[in-house]
């Protein structure tokens, strides 16, 4: 336990030698293993498809969050799910700049800036499974779940158009068949 050396009093030598062990009541391996597992845990977000389970069974959406569902449905369904990502948050940092209107449902409405929308109106949503998606895709974006695209990014086109506006801008990635821009 302790070592006396010599010189030392006897009853130095004899407090030590009444001191108590105490014995850790765990197993440090344990515990260690548990911390590590906790921490890989928290580290590590879920994919965007496991999110896309989880958030579809998310609240009802409201009028903003309908219209956002809808620009992900009719922009970019076929699209694979980071795709679809990509576009909400395009229109997310629209509404966020002060280069167009504030409100989700006044970017995807405003005039010539989404091929599906006519007279402000969208079309009627065909697919089931796919709607579902979109509107799991949506909540995602608007929890600010997962990103793909950074906050500058406001502007895409499908890669088989050439717009004119593209090449004044900076090309930022290309998610499936869409690119998209910063100014």
């Amino acid at each position: 336990m302790f070592a006396v050396t010599a010189g030392e009093s006897g009853a130095m030598a004899q407090t030590m030698q009444n001191i108590p062990m105490v014995q850790a009541m765990f197993d440090r391996q344990e515990i260690a293993e548990e911390i590590i597992e906790e921490s890989l845990e928290d580290e590590q977000p879920a994919t965007l498809p496991e999110l896309v389970e989880e958030y579809k069974t998310g609240e009802k959406l409201d009028e903003e969050g309908r219209c956002l569902a809808n620009a992900v449905y009719f922009e970019a369904r076929g699209e694979s799910l980071e795709g679809q990502l990509a576009v909400a948050d395009v229109v997310l940092n629209r509404a966020a700049s002060n280069k167009y209107p504030s409100s989700w449902c006044d970017v995807v409405k405003q005039r010539a800036q989404f091929s599906f929308v006519q007279n402000r109106r969208f079309p009627r949503i065909t697919e089931n499974k796919a709607w579902e998606t979109a509107k799991a895709v949506a909540r995602i974006a608007m929890d600010d779940a997962h990103e793909i695209v950074p906050s500058d990014v406001l502007w895409y086109h499908a890669d088989y158009v050439a717009p004119s506006w593209g090449k004044r801008l900076s090309k930022v990635a290309k998610v499936g068949v869409h690119i998209f821009y910063r100014a």
